[in-house]
């Protein structure tokens, strides 16, 4: 079999090694628990937990999510325990499992977001942790992901407080993501998430209403791959730090698709809920496909460029 393992931060002193490229996405596998009797979590390279705030959010009102064609639209709000209660209750089970665990933190300012990453630091459990500066679904959501010098605080601040390696997550909802992401590298990111949900709504005829509580919401599923593909692209010309490819990712030609635009690694979300197995298949295909063409996963990464 093909080795499958990558290096996700080869600027931090203490690197951050996944056994293989596929992660479980934010907001679609819970705490990395909920999925134990439905598949093998421990074969995942990696899970990056639902958006954990400093205080409690119950979330948003419903309804809060509805299918689309090729995709969903959710807007959850980031409903989460809290900072004190994920130390308390989840981390002691993220440090028993065979599996790296990635936390998504989202903070509503410069100070909380150094925060919640100083209360993360040192607790056994926590590989690594993602800033979610780009979450479309509460009224802070996009402050930072929009503006690049606010992200790039925000990245700094993080990087300043932690000894853990830095993801930052960012938006499609905002014009120049290349530069985004050359802004959140030079403040010290050790890796990028490109991309969150891409904002959309529906209508409801009858009621004559947004179908979603508060108006649009999050697009996610294979509608937005091209987009992600895209962002991916243009993005890996503009860093030379790692990117996680995530949007609309199902398959594992999905996913190679998106290795071969610059991703190092991939994140698997929406695809999660329709079927449990579809990070394993992605992980199996992608081992396959490099059995197959006799190629090594890092001469696969980037091949499409330009």
């Amino acid at each position: 079999m093909a080795d499958l393992s990558v290096e996700l931060a080869p600027k931090h002193k203490s690197g951050f090694r996944l056994k293989n490229p596929v992660i479980a996405a934010s907001g679609t596998f819970g705490w990395g628990t909920e999925y134990a009797s439905l598949m093998d979590v421990q074969r995942l390279g990696a899970i990056s937990t639902k958006g954990i705030t400093w205080r409690p959010r119950l979330g948003n009102q419903q309804p809060r999510i509805v299918e689309t064609p090729a995709g969903m639209l959710n807007s959850i709000g980031l409903q989460n325990p809290g900072i004190r209660e994920v130390v308390k209750h989840k981390a002691p089970v993220w440090a028993q499992m065979d599996v790296p665990v990635i936390a998504n933190i989202a903070g509503e300012s410069y100070d909380e977001f150094c925060r919640l990453a100083e209360a993360l630091d040192g607790v056994p459990g926590v590989a690594a942790l993602e800033l979610n500066i780009s979450c479309p679904n509460v009224e802070s959501g996009l402050e930072f992901g929009c503006d690049p010098e606010g992200a790039a605080a925000v990245t700094y601040g993080v990087r300043q407080t932690t000894a853990l390696p830095v993801i930052v997550k960012l938006t499609p909802n905002m014009g120049d993501v290349p530069g985004q992401a050359r802004a959140v590298a030079d403040a010290g990111a050790d890796a990028i998430t490109v991309m969150n949900t891409v904002l959309g709504m529906l209508i409801d005829l009858r009621r004559r209403r947004p179908v979603i509580s508060r108006g649009s919401a999050g697009l996610s599923g294979p509608a937005i791959k091209p987009i992600a593909l895209h962002l991916v692209y243009q993005v890996a010309k503009a860093v030379d730090i790692p990117i996680i490819g995530c949007g609309g990712i199902v398959t594992a030609q999905d996913a190679l698709e998106f290795l071969m635009a610059g991703a190092t690694a991939v994140q698997v979300g929406t695809a999660n809920f329709v079927d449990p197995q579809a990070s394993l298949k992605v992980i199996d295909g992608i081992g396959a496909y490099l059995d197959t063409s006799g190629c090594t996963l890092s001469e696969i990464v980037g091949c499409a460029q330009a």
